[in-house]
C-alpha cells in the first residue's frame, strides 16, 4: 500500500525508516519531510495544519494509511477528516486527542479514571488563578492548557515566577489561546520516566521504557527543550514492571474512552514521574515522543506497518509487538542558541561515516538537503542512535558516532544515559 507520513522531525525520518522496511510497503510519502526522509520517499510540501490538503493529497495518491508524527494533526481533526474519505489513519479521533491537547481535559479524566497525579485547579480567570497561586506553597507548576509547542509549562520557585507565568499566559498572551486557561500543580520530585503503548480501543500493547533529557545543559541545567536525547530501556522502569505500568497509567484512560463510545487507537504516552510515594502520571501525549521515537525504532523487531493496521482495525494481539533485547541510546546534535536563536543552513558532513559504525542509524531532525548535501534547517538537528548489549556500550558507540559528525555551531549533551548508567 502507499503510506503517507505527517511531520518533519527525528521522530518521523524514525518512523520513515522503519516503515520502508515492511513488505506491506509501496509507495512512501512524508509531509513535509527533512533531509532524512527525502532519502526514503517522497517529500510533499504540505504543513502538518494543512488538514484539507492532506486528505486531497491521501485521496488523490491512493493512501492505504495516514500515519500522524505530530499531535497537532491529530487535535485539528485528520483523523475524521481522513474517515470521512474512508482512509485509515493511525493517530485518535479528535476527542481523544484532548489528552495532549488540553491538559485540563487531561487532569480531570485523571482525576476520574483514579490515575495518580499531582494535585491541581484549572482556571480561566487570571485574578483567581493569582489569588489561588498566592495561598499555596512553593515550587509550583503552572502550565498553559493548550498547545504551546512544548514551552507552556513553568516550574516557579518563586512567587515572583509563579506571578509572571500568569502574566504571560493569561494576560499577555504569549502562547495566544493555548494560554486563556491555566492549569496550576503542585510540583512533583523525582525522576522522570516515558512509557508508551499501542492501543486499539480495547487491547494496549506495552512499549519498552525511556528516559528522556529535556534540559539543554548537562546535568540537567538550563531551558526545557524538545528533548536531547533518550535510551531504552530506562533502568528506573523495568520490564517487569511494564504490565503493572499499563494498569496504572494507560489501561484506566483506555477502558473509559471505549465506555463512552471514544475508543482509543494509536500510541498513548504516559509522561512519568517517578516519586518517593510511587509513579505518578505528568501528562499524557497521543504520538510517538520525540526524540523517544528514534531509540525506540532502532529496538523494534516486528513489521510496523503490521501494528499500525491492527490498532486501526482494532485487531491488535502482544505477540505482533516484538523488540530486540538491546539497548538504544540517542544523542541530539542541536544548533548552538536553541531552544532559542539560532542559525541555520549549516552544512552537515561525516554522517556516512558514523553510520559505519556497527549498530548506528542517524536520524535527521531539522534538515534539508541542498544539492543532495544536507544543511541544518531547525534546533534540533541530528537524533545519533546506537545499539548496544547494553546501556555503557550503547551510549559509547552514540558518542563515537557524533564525533563522527561535523557541522558548525553544533551543541549537543554529553551526559546522555548517565542516570541509567548509575543506576544499571
Amino acid at each position: 500500500m502507499n503510506i503517507l507520513i505527517v511531520g518533519a522531525g527525528g521522530r518521523e525520518h524514525a518512523l520513515a525508516w522503519k516503515i520502508s522496511q515492511s513488505p506491506l510497503l509501496d509507495k512512501l510519502f512524508i509531509a513535509p519531510g527533512n533531509g532524512g526522509t527525502a532519502l526514503l520517499g517522497t517529500n510533499v510540501p504540505l504543513k502538518d495544519n494543512d488538514i484539507e490538503g492532506i486528505v486531497a493529497f491521501a485521496r488523490d495518491n491512493q493512501i492505504g494509511l495516514v500515519v500522524a508524527g505530530p499531535e497537532l494533526p491529530l487535535v485539528l481533526g485528520l483523523n475524521e477528516a481522513l474517515k470521512a474519505v474512508n482512509i485509515p489513519c493511525f493517530g485518535p479521533c479528535t476527542f481523544d486527542a484532548q489528552l495532549e491537547g488540553s491538559k485540563a481535559f487531561a487532569k480531570n479524566m485523571m482525576r476520574e479514571t483514579g490515575v495518580p497525579t499531582a494535585d491541581f485547579q484549572v482556571f480561566d480567570s487570571h485574578e483567581r488563578a493569582l489569588e489561588y497561586v498566592r495561598g499555596h506553597a512553593l515550587p509550583m507548576v503552572i502550565k498553559a492548557d493548550g498547545l504551546a509547542a512544548g514551552k507552556g509549562v513553568v516550574i516557579a520557585q518563586s512567587m515572583d515566577e509563579a506571578e509572571e507565568a500568569l502574566r504571560d499566559m493569561m494576560v499577555t498572551q504569549v502562547f495566544g489561546e493555548a494560554g486563556q486557561t491555566v492549569v496550576v500543580e503542585e510540583a512533583l520530585i523525582g525522576e522522570e520516566a516515558s512509557f508508551m503503548a499501542f492501543c486499539d480501543g480495547t487491547t494496549i500493547v506495552p512499549m519498552p521504557s525511556l528516559q528522556d533529557h529535556k534540559r539543554i545543559g548537562d546535568d540537567d541545567t538550563g531551558l526545557n527543550t524538545g528533548g536531547m536525547g533518550a535510551y531504552s530501556p530506562a533502568p528506573i522502569l523495568p520490564q517487569e514492571r511494564y504490565q503493572a505500568m499499563a494498569d496504572l497509567a494507560i489501561r484506566p484512560i483506555t477502558q473509559h474512552l471505549a465506555s463512552i463510545g471514544q475508543p482509543f487507537k494509536g500510541v498513548l504516552y504516559a509522561g512519568l514521574m517517578m516519586t518517593a510515594q510511587g509513579p505518578m502520571i505528568l501528562e499524557y501525549n497521543v504520538r510517538f515522543g520525540d526524540p523517544e521515537c528514534q531509540p525506540l525504532m532502532a529496538r523494534l523487531k516486528s513489521d510496523l506497518v503490521e501494528i499500525m493496521l491492527a490498532c486501526v482495525n482494532g485487531t491488535l494481539a502482544p505477540e505482533q509487538v516484538e523488540f530486540h533485547a538491546e539497548t538504544s541510546c540517542c544523542v541530539v546534535m542541536a544548533a548552538l542558541g536553541y531552544p532559542q536563536s539560532y542559525p541555520k543552513g549549516m552544512a552537515i558532513c561525516g554522517i556516512e561515516d558514523a553510520e559505519q559504525i556497527e549498530s548506528v542509524k542517524v536520524f535527521q531532525a531539522g534538515t534539508q538537503l541542498q544539492d543532495g548535501v544536507p544543511v541544518s534547517s531547525g534546533g534540533r538537528v541530528l537524533g545519533v542512535t546506537a545499539l548496544g548489549v547494553d546501556l555503557l556500550q550503547a551510549r559509547e558507540r552514540a558518542y563515537l558516532a557524533v564525533d563522527k559528525i561535523h557541522f558548525e555551531n553544533s551543541y549537543y549533551r554529553k551526559d546522555i544515559a548517565n542516570k541509567g548508567l548509575r543506576r544499571s
